[in-house]
């Protein structure tokens, strides 16, 4: 396998784990560090390294040095990988499948971290064995490196991949490989906007309201009363 060169790659730094490690001598303890770290460009990329000193800053530039040195290529179908794979380390054993778009990472430890920043988006990983982190990793990465694109095993066996693979991964492909083609834009024909021709608005003739004649109203003529004459009763003037 072709070694990658790190410097061309936008690679994310995560520290997956650190470990204090104490050494007993005969002057007395010595303190020192040693740190888990994984590296990814979220685009197929992947290493992991393992760094070891007193201090925990120098440690971690250690291990992502250590892990640049280790980075290789994960094949994807779409966003998982392309077939089930089985990785081995030590007592540790890792087993990962390939995933529907929209499951998600569903792995836990060392082996979230490490597909998680090598760009696959869906898949189902499980820890089988001892769960030790560095063995997880390395166990991860075993099994990483066993998958292989459907082409090469055809290839291999002097088939065709219409031959080997059923329709449904068949689909999945054209479907992957469509979305990351170029689409072609067509240009769209400009509009010229047509000038309306100007509509002359005529004025409406301007209306005179003649005033209505004032009406006078006369006073009526006053009506003066007249007292009645008083009648005096002949029995009072005969008294």
């Amino acid at each position: 396998m072709p070694k990658i060169n790190a410097d061309m790659l936008d690679l994310e730094e995560r520290v997956i784990r650190t470990n204090k490690v104490q050494k007993t001598h005969k002057g007395g303890r010595t303190l020192s560090w040693s740190v888990l770290s994984v590296v990814g460009d979220h685009n197929g990329h992947v290493g992991i390294g393992l760094g070891k000193a007193r201090s925990v800053p120098d440690a971690v530039r250690k291990s992502m040095e250590d892990a640049k040195k280790n980075l290789l290529e994960v094949p994807f179908v779409g966003s998982t990988i392309p077939h089930h794979v089985q990785g081995k380390a030590g007592a540790s054993l890792v087993l990962m499948k390939p995933a529907s778009p929209g499951t998600g990472v569903v792995a836990g430890g060392s082996v979230r971290a490490i597909l998680e920043v090598a760009g696959v988006r869906d898949v189902l990983g499980k820890s089988l064995g001892s769960p030790n982190p560095i063995n997880t990793a390395h166990a991860t990465m075993d099994g990483l490196r066993q998958l292989k694109r459907a082409d090469e095993v055809a290839r291999l066996r002097g088939k065709t991949i219409e031959e080997m693979l059923p329709k449904g991964v068949l689909k999945t492909m054209a479907a992957a490989a469509e979305a990351q083609s170029p689409v072609a834009v067509e240009e769209v024909p400009s509009v010229v906007a047509e000038r309306v021709p100007s509509v002359a608005v005529k004025e409406a003739p301007s209306v005179v309201v003649e005033e209505a004649p004032s009406v006078v109203v006369e006073e009526a003529p006053s009506v003066v009363v007249e007292e009645a004459p008083s009648v005096v009763a002949e029995g009072e003037q005969n008294a």
